[in-house]
């Protein structure tokens, strides 16, 4: 692998002589970007010390693979598709469970026991064991999503590419994402956390913890707990307005499974959609 990543940080530095003409380059940048397709390689993992750790050689395999295709024409039934990259396919080997309406892009991985119900999974981002892709939820490029985590109906888990050092979104094993939140920029939902209906979290917007009033990490839901999307006064000269944030109101026991029942309870008790 070491040597593929030379090549490609090679490539990288020419790539405004590249062209699909240059068949040797197109076929060292496919064979990175499968490493990704078949899981074998992420553009990111979680270090020790928590960090994202980025693999920009992988994110600068998937902007060359769009310098080095040219546009090809598909047909899945009576669908067409005009794209540089073709879909993912043999899902049964993969023990992956695709209903109709899902699709996921060739460069993406999706582990074993994975659900998409209509659902779209970007190139570079990594889906764990056993997790559910709900109805209408997007799994942007690059973006790393644990295993065992639901992705509730139309969610959207932002995606990056550019620049190639830019840290993607992290949603870690067994969190709950609820209906319709967006998770952007880089933002890191930890181990076993729950985002209420609606929450949009990114490094712009405040997180604090409801017990004590601490402004916690800008774009980071801490592990084992449930937050919220709420909203701050603030005053200008032209009156008072409210700016959103990010509440966390309840931490769980590490391990605690989500309980929908219970979780439901706890969200109406703050007067949030469940």
């Amino acid at each position: 692998m070491e040597r593929l990543r030379q090549r490609i940080e090679e490539l990288w530095e020419r790539a405004d002589e590249l062209s699909p003409a240059d068949t040797e380059a197109g076929d060292a940048v496919t064979e990175a970007v499968d490493l990704l397709d078949r899981g074998v390689a992420r553009v990111a993992e979680t270090a020790p010390d928590g960090t994202t750790v980025v693999h920009e050689w992988l994110k600068k395999a998937i902007l060359l693979l769009f310098r080095l295709r040219e546009l090809e024409t598909s047909e899945v039934g009576p669908f067409e598709f005009v794209d540089k990259l073709p879909l993912k396919r043999d899902f049964a080997r993969a023990q992956v469970r695709v209903v109709p309406g899902a699709s996921a892009r060739w460069g993406s991985y999706l582990a074993p026991g994975v659900v998409l119900m209509p659902s779209y999974v970007n190139v570079g981002a990594r889906v764990g064991e056993q997790t559910m892709v709900d109805t209408w939820a997007t799994v942007g490029s690059c973006a790393q999503v644990g295993s065992r985590v639901h992705l509730s109906g139309g969610v959207g888990i932002g995606g990056v590419l550019e620049p190639p050092n830019a840290v993607p979104v992290v949603v870690e094993d067994t969190a709950f994402v609820g209906s319709r939140c967006m998770v952007t920029d880089g933002a890191r939902v930890g181990r076993g956390a729950v985002l209420g209906a609606g929450t949009i979290l990114n490094p712009t917007i405040p997180v604090f913890d409801a017990e004590t009033g601490e402004e916690l990490p800008r774009g980071v839901v801490p592990p084992w707990s449930v937050a919220v999307s709420a909203a701050r006064r603030r005053v200008y000269p032209g009156g008072e307005f409210f700016l959103a944030c990010v509440l966390v109101i309840k931490r769980l026991e590490e391990g605690e499974r989500h309980d929908k029942a219970k979780l439901n309870a706890l969200l109406r008790s703050h007067g949030v959609s469940a």
